[in-house]
């Protein structure tokens, strides 16, 4: 049943994705309410399009770890040329990034600690370069939190010591959010790293940083009205099945 679902949305993908500015996301979230008969909990991993506002391809993967090899099946579903591919960490993997070139995408993906040598180099450098770009926004009150957000981007060749391994020049986005909750002033503050092939402005680049949201939110509404979590299953081929549903 899922492979023929898959079948029928893939119909409507050439009206759907293609489109040059398109942001696609890419992130995994795991079936709660699935055990498979290893005791494992799976993850489905999903490509959404921005611009649609639709899920354009999942795959299911049995391990958190498996969504590195997921990845590269989905980018195989998809057409993303002309497109800006968004992902987590745990897709900064050279095989990810030499598939989204190879077929006509550029990326935007956070980078932590996953790739340390890279990591801690950036980190190192960047307080020694000087941006090309800065782009600050707020302060605005959102979800009871008063933020303000400061964006910095860097030439790569200024910042990336391995540049031959990570195929060529890119720009290095840093993103400061200073945040402070209203009920009571607790303040906070968190500093995010991300690497991108798409030479934007620093404007345009924190805008795509925050638009991965949209799936994080998709997810919540899997489970929030959907109850996704609270479905009972006990093989992948019924997950498969409501996953695509």
């Amino acid at each position: 049943m899922s492979e023929r679902m898959s079948e029928f949305t893939s119909t409507f993908h050439d009206e759907l994705v293609g489109c040059a500015g398109d942001i696609l996301c890419i992130d995994g979230k795991a079936m709660r309410g699935t055990v498979l008969e290893n005791g494992r909990t799976p993850d489905i991993v999903s490509a959404y399009s921005l611009e649609g506002g639709f899920t354009l391809a999942t795959d299911m993967c049995e391990e958190k770890s498996n969504e590195i090899t997921s990845v590269p099946k989905l980018l195989d579903k998809v057409d993303v040329s002309g497109c800006i591919v968004t992902a987590d960490a745990m897709s900064f993997q050279k095989a990810i990034i030499d598939k989204i070139r190879e077929k006509g995408g550029d990326f935007l993906i956070e980078l932590k600690a996953n790739q340390r040598t890279l990591r801690y180099g950036v980190e190192d450098n960047v307080e020694l370069a000087e941006p090309v770009d800065v782009y600050s926004e707020g302060p605005f009150l959102e979800h009871g939190r008063i933020e303000t957000r400061v964006c910095r981007i860097f030439r790569g060749n200024d910042l990336i010591t391995d540049r031959k391994k990570w195929n060529g020049n890119l720009t290095v986005v840093e993103i400061r959010t200073a945040t402070e909750r209203k009920s009571d002033g607790q303040k906070s503050s968190e500093r995010r790293f991300y690497v991108s092939s798409f030479h934007g402005s620093a404007r345009r680049l924190s805008t795509i940083a925050r638009m991965h949201w949209a799936i994080e939110s998709m997810h919540w509404d899997l489970d929030r009205n959907l109850r996704q979590d609270f479905i009972r299953r006990n093989s992948a081929r019924s997950a498969r099945n409501l996953d695509t549903i």
